[in-house]
This record gives structure tokens, sequence and C-alpha cells, in this order.
């Protein structure tokens, strides 16, 4: 077996706060308005907004997908960080997402479809040259199928498998 590198590291885009810095954003300036003028109570709803846009800030840049040879790791957490790890080989399948306003900014949604139970459908968000991490993804899944003889049969909802009743 060959040693384990690191093929791709990334990490989601901004771009995903954008409607909760926007909305932070309006309601911020509206509260420090309104508080000018009035209370200095009404300016604490700036400083709550400014929180709420620090911490999501904080939650999306401490999101890390990395994949190497052998599998894909999503790291994640603010103050408690989770760490799960999806091999590669359980890898079913991929699709690329592009939703218009991603596609505005030249970013892209992963989906994978997956036969591991605690991911089953795991997506990198928002993420740069999706295409090309999608094709190095595609390659180390072939190649560790390959290395591990590792073959998937599908069941339908009879329980019969693509090749007919021959499993019993």
């Amino acid at each position: 077996m060959e040693e384990e590198n690191t093929v791709w590291r990334g990490r989601p885009s901004q771009i995903v706060n954008l409607p909760t810095f926007a909305a932070c954003l309006l309601m911020g300036g509206a509260f420090l308005v309104v508080g000018a003028n009035t209370h200095w109570a009404v300016s604490l709803g700036a400083i709550i907004c400014a929180l709420v846009a620090g911490w999501k800030w904080l939650v999306v840049r401490c999101l890390r997908f990395e994949i190497t040879s052998q599998r894909l790791r999503i790291i994640e957490g603010v103050l408690n960080q989770n760490i799960d790890e999806i091999e590669l080989y359980r890898v079913k399948d991929t699709r690329i997402l592009r939703p218009i306003w991603l596609r505005f900014f030249g970013l892209a949604n992963v989906a994978l479809e997956t036969s591991d139970r605690t991911h089953p459908r795991p997506v990198l968000n928002a993420i740069k040259d999706a295409a090309k991490v999608r094709e190095q993804l595609r390659m180390h899944v072939e190649k560790l199928r390959d290395q591990k003889r590792v073959r998937e049969v599908d069941f339908d909802e009879t329980g019969d498998s693509e090749f007919g009743d021959e499993l019993g």
C-alpha cells in the first residue's frame, strides 16, 4: 500500500454568508441610525448584528475540506472541532452543482454519494475549481477501488441485486 498524500485542501468561500452579511449590514445600519437619535440600548442591536455576522464568518472560516489519496476529511468547528473521514473507495458518485449565484463568483458545490453510514451525502460547498477537484477525487476513487478490489452491488426495494436472484 502506498503512502497517503494530500491531493487537495480547501474551504468554502465566504460568499455562502452573503445573505447573512447583507441582512446584518442593513439591520445594523438601521439600529445605528435609530440609536443615534434615541437611546443607547438600540445601538446594542447593531452590536448584536456585528456579532452574528462575525460568528457566521468564523464558522465558515473553520470549515476545511481535505482530500488525500485515501480519504476525504471534513474538519469543522469553532470551539469544538469535529473531524470526519470518508474512505474514498466508498464514494459511489459525484456531481457538480452550480447555482447561479455561485457561478457569478466562479464557485460550485461538489456533491458526493457514498456508502458511508455517517456521511452518505457530503457536499464540498462553494469551492473554486470544482471540476478539477471532482476529477482528482474521481481518479483517486478509481485507483483505490482497483487496489482494494472493491466492487459495488446495489439492491432495489425488493432486495434483488442487479445480478438477479443469484444472491439468494
